[in-house]
């Protein structure tokens, strides 16, 4: 398991990481991640980043793909590039023309449970 504490974590382009990966900071992924993935700050997934992971974040901005479920306590923004295959949870939920979701949303106002250990 990785766990971080700072201002930001990136994992770049090339990168594969597999496991749970644990943040308190902001998370920058271009790479791949295979696992879970938690961060009680922001989370933004680049263009050619591919997901296959359970996500829990604070706020998230989605242009790559992600095959899990997604739960965002605040706002969830996919871009157009975007390719969800999974649940997604979210308070506020932004979509732009052209992304892809397959999969249940869900947006009752319940907050997003954060399990996030330090």
């Amino acid at each position: 398991m990785t766990k971080h504490s700072g201002e930001e974590t990136i994992i770049a382009h090339g990168v594969r990481v597999e496991g749970d990966f644990v943040s308190q900071g902001n998370v920058i992924i271009e790479g791949d991640v295979q696992g879970t993935i938690q961060t009680a700050g922001d989370l933004r997934i680049g263009d050619e980043a591919k997901i296959t992971a359970d996500v829990t974040a604070a706020n998230a901005t989605v242009s790559g793909e992600i095959r899990g479920n997604i739960q965002v306590s605040g706002k969830l923004e996919l871009l157009p590039s975007s390719k969800i295959i999974g649940d997604i949870t979210a308070d506020v939920l932004s979509i732009g023309a052209g992304a892809q979701i397959n999969g249940k949303i869900t947006m009752d106002g319940r907050p997003v449970k954060k399990e996030i250990a330090v």
